[in-house]
């Protein structure tokens, strides 16, 4: 660090006389001249930073002189990043008593920042001659902060500028600023209130979009093995909380509505899915006590009494009655199986049913998990995939009769429905025999050795992992 500094103040003085040079001057020349140095000022300007987070202040006593002075080259702070180093730089050297009419300039460039925050916090009106100044003012101050955004005293202008709204429709952030907060969000390089985010969210949609699409990939490509630390990582996002304002919900709901089709249903895809409808009911049970938004503004396109009976929790009765109610509403099938898929917890509970149903409640249990697992069959080929289910049903209930379940008999069943060209009965089938395994006394112990022996049908596999993990709270 010491031959750093060295290095650094070295070239300090080199710097300052440039800089003095660059202020005297405004020839075509001197022009060139900063144009040509702009390079390596920014490496010495990112030298400098490093040394003031250090508190090495006293080795540049004129750090204050060279800083101003190259805050007022416009060639200077409108090349690449200088501005937003000049700005860390600044940042660290702010005082209330500056000492030369220089660093006083200097200090301005952060005083503006800090002394807006009261300002938008009170009414709009107040100090402008109208609103048109208002609107020009607040987009410009919001450009400004671009290269700020990281910084710590900038956090509370941050929070004043999202909360900030006029009567007009036209938004008045700069959309640079509305982008750059957002991806500081998201790299975790900035802390803000849920409140000053769920405004962010509301009035850029682009970055809501980018908010959703990037917690998706993390939980797909993090490899977590817990439903706990999926929603741990979901919650960290604030995603589930801002999804309590419809609109945000909807918007997520449609990302992954086009996830899951473009992907054909992929079984991480929906696991994420369910496990972030999980997050939400939670925040809208304990955020939404006073029903400031009726269930009807989250899903428009499902009968109210489906989506009012798949917020319970599900039971073996109730299931029942969630079978007849998506079978009989058929004004939009799509829309109910894609409200259906919201909430894994159903089918699991419809395969345990089906398991140790009677006759008169099994046709509709079975017309369910088949409908889950592929919702655009036509008549007959539902009948079909409910007799082919049927059959592994009845197989599954003759095992749990005997003393001890074995993988072989496990793998006799899935071999035996493997080479049926529906995919929707495959992962059905599996999904009966992994019900099966947490049913019966003894069947957690093989489960995951059961993944292994079949893990030659990979197009399963994934299904069968996920289908555990939600289960068990564990694939490892």
């Amino acid at each position: 660090m010491a031959e750093d500094t060295r290095t650094t103040k070295l070239n300090f003085e080199f710097w300052l006389q440039k800089a003095l040079e660059w202020g005297q001057i405004t020839t075509s020349e001197s022009q060139q001249d900063v144009c040509l140095h702009l390079p390596e000022l920014q490496e010495f300007l990112l030298q400098i930073y490093g040394a003031l987070k250090h508190m090495v202040i006293r080795e540049f006593p004129l750090i204050g002189q060279l800083l101003g002075r190259l805050c007022w080259n416009p060639f200077v702070t409108g090349y690449d990043e200088c501005q937003k180093i000049l700005m860390w730089c600044l940042c660290c050297l702010y005082s209330g008593e500056p000492q030369s009419p220089v660093e006083l300039k200097a200090n301005s460039w952060i005083q503006v920042v800090l002394s807006l925050v009261t300002e938008l916090s009170q009414n709009p009106f107040n100090g402008f001659n109208s609103q048109q100044s208002t609107s020009s003012r607040v987009t410009s101050v919001s450009l400004l902060c671009v290269p700020l955004i990281t910084l710590p005293d900038v956090m509370p202008l941050l929070e004043a500028l999202l909360r900030y709204h006029e009567d007009g429709s036209e938004e008045v952030l700069h959309s640079e600023f509305l982008e750059a907060v957002n991806e500081a969000i998201l790299q975790k390089k900035i802390s803000l209130s849920e409140s000053a985010v769920l405004q962010l969210w509301l009035r850029h949609l682009p970055s809501l979009e980018k908010a959703v699409l990037q917690n998706i990939e993390n939980l797909i490509c993090s490899q977590l093995t817990s439903v706990q630390e999926m929603a741990c990582l979901i919650k960290q996002s604030l995603l589930h909380q801002a999804a309590c304002h419809p609109v945000i919900f909807r918007t997520a709901d449609e990302i992954f509505k086009n996830a899951l089709l473009e992907t054909d249903g992929a079984s991480e895809v929906m696991t994420v899915m369910q496990v972030f409808t999980q997050c939400f009911v939670q925040a809208y049970h304990e955020n939404n006590k006073q029903h400031k938004f009726p269930l009807k503004a989250y899903f428009p396109n499902n009968p109210h009494s489906l989506v009012m009976a798949f917020l319970k929790h599900p039971s073996g009765k109730n299931t029942y009655e969630v079978s007849l109610c998506c079978s009989r509403s058929c004004s939009d099938l799509f829309e109910n199986w894609f409200l259906f898929l919201h909430f894994g917890e159903w089918v699991d509970v419809a395969a345990e049913e089906l398991l140790v149903s009677q006759a008169e409640s099994s046709d509709a249990l079975l017309w369910l998990l088949a409908f889950y697992y592929n919702p655009s069959d036509e008549n007959q080929q539902r009948t079909q995939t409910m007799v082919e289910v049927r059959s592994v049903c009845d197989h599954l209930r003759i095992l749990s009769r005997k003393p001890a379940v074995s993988i072989t008999d496990l793998q006799t069943i899935v071999t035996g429905k493997m080479n049926i060209r529906q995919e929707g009965i495959k992962h059905l089938v599996m999904h009966l025999i992994i019900s099966f395994l947490l049913f019966i006394p003894g069947g957690h112990a093989i489960a995951k050795e059961f993944t292994v022996h079949v893990s030659t049908f990979s197009f399963v596999l994934l299904g069968a992992k996920c289908l555990l993990q939600i289960r068990c709270g564990t694939v490892n």
